[in-house]
């Protein structure tokens, strides 16, 4: 997904620093570490998505002849830079955490080290990537959080800020728990299992309800789900009801029906009296319609009763934290480490590590924020994933990210799981760390007044 993105697609200040750079004959060694600011005041922590398709990026990066005639038409590169910038190749190592983990505001998502150009270049793009899939899988897996074990499925491609977008939505959401995707190139794509029946505009085509659900369920007599609030929700319910005898008798059953308006938790409520009294049992409840992690808690806390959540536009555009603070920053330059003074944005030098503790129970007590070299007690989360501009394994897809994720999220302290008023963990910074921030924070104000 992300192997064909452009190295145009950057930041035109990342090619003018290159440049001079270039022009300077710097192009040593650095460290730059990504990571959240801050958290948005409704997460309670991050998971981090995304990598495998930081990694393709990484492992594709370069100029291609277009693009350096592009850069060669604006008349503002020597020619001694457009030739460099068309060999350039990513050759740098990334250090970062396993796909899936769950993380605070501070801790690196990744660090890359690589000659600086390299390394300034692939800035804008690694943001990109990361912010989108792990903010997404991020409110993905609060949804799944609230459906307590009820299956829920992605339908938000149609409203996702692009097609790319909404092929992030998918894998993101199935890496968290998500048993399905209504997006079809995604389900291919990924081998996420596609779900989908009907819409309104079927039923209104055939002018009778009955007619529908009879023309769709001969059809797929294995597989019928039926949309039965396009009209009037009880009486599309007893149609439903009445199609299921008739699918019984030729020895097929009614997977489910699906409710998209009104009041859903009265009417889930209905449609699972209707259907149990008339033998069907085994028939689903789906829900859908502008459905978030807290309009599913308050269905439940109102007692619906749900099967399944089909959750689309809220959870695809992440609607109340479209985003998170995260920043790329220099820590460390030729072995000098570097930092950021800026007010409220100071950023920590050198290359780090997170030290994650735990209580008897298995729950994070606390993450420690040290230097990469430093010894520490606790879980280290960072680890190499590439050297040399090369992954070191194989590709790793979505399911080993869940694996990791549902392993994860079993470690969160309550407060961080609360869905209307969660709490993140504070990261705790190491004294090596600290004293190395003295340090570097005086070499700079001094730098600063010589």
């Amino acid at each position: 997904m992300c192997s064909s993105i452009e190295a145009l697609n950057t930041d035109f200040y990342q090619i003018t620093m290159a440049a001079a750079y270039h022009a300077h004959g710097m192009n040593g060694q650095a460290t730059f570490s990504l990571f959240a600011h801050d958290l948005p005041p409704t997460r309670g922590y991050l998971v981090l998505a995304g990598l495998e398709q930081a990694l393709d990026y990484l492992e594709e990066f370069r100029f291609t002849p277009e693009e350096i005639d592009y850069l060669r038409s604006l008349e503002r590169f020597r020619p001694e830079f457009l030739e460099f910038l068309s060999q350039v190749r990513f050759t740098g190592e990334v250090w970062a955490p396993p796909e899936g983990t769950v993380l605070f505001a501070e801790q690196p998502l990744l660090e890359v080290t690589a000659p600086i150009i390299e390394a300034q270049l692939v800035e804008t793009c690694l943001i990109n990537i990361l912010n989108l899939h792990s903010m997404l899988a991020s409110k993905a897996a609060r949804c799944v959080q609230a459906a307590g074990g009820r299956n829920c499925i992605d339908f938000s491609l149609r409203r996702t800020q692009g097609i790319d977008a909404g092929l992030a939505v998918a894998r993101s959401s199935a890496l968290v728990g998500f048993v399905g995707t209504s997006n079809v190139a995604a389900a291919r794509r990924f081998g996420i299992t596609p779900v989908g029946t009907m819409a309104h505009s079927f039923v209104e085509a055939f002018g009778d309800e009955m007619k529908a659900f009879e023309a769709f369920a001969a059809t797929f007599p294995d597989n019928t789900v039926l949309l039965v609030d396009t009209y009037e929700s009880v009486s599309g319910l007893h149609n439903a009801v009445a199609l299921a005898k008739r699918l019984a008798e030729k020895g097929h059953q009614l997977v489910g029906v699906r409710l998209d308006s009104g009041d859903l938790a009265a009417m889930s409520r209905r449609a699972r009296t209707l259907l149990d009294s008339a033998g069907l049992e085994q028939a689903r409840v789906v829900v859908s319609g502008s459905l978030d992690e807290l309009r599913i808690q308050k269905l439940l806390e109102q007692g619906a009763q749900v099967d399944s959540f089909g959750i689309g536009t809220r959870m695809g555009s992440s609607a109340d934290a479209p985003y998170f603070d995260l920043a790329y920053k220099l820590v460390s330059y030729e072995g000098r480490p570097t930092l950021k003074l800026s007010s409220g944005k100071e950023t920590w030098a050198g290359a780090k590590q997170i030290f994650r503790h735990y209580d008897d129970q298995g729950i994070i007590t606390r993450d420690v924020l040290g230097l990469r070299d430093e010894e520490q007690e606790g879980r280290p989360l960072l680890e190499p994933v590439m050297r040399q501009g090369g992954r070191l394994g194989p590709r790793r897809d979505w399911r080993a990210a869940r694996e990791v994720f549902q392993a994860e999220v079993a470690t969160l302290p309550p407060v961080c799981l609360e869905l209307a008023h969660p709490v993140p963990l504070r990261t705790e910074i190491s004294p090596r760390l600290r004293e190395l921030q003295d340090d570097t924070r005086k070499a700079a104000l001094k730098a600063r007044v010589g």
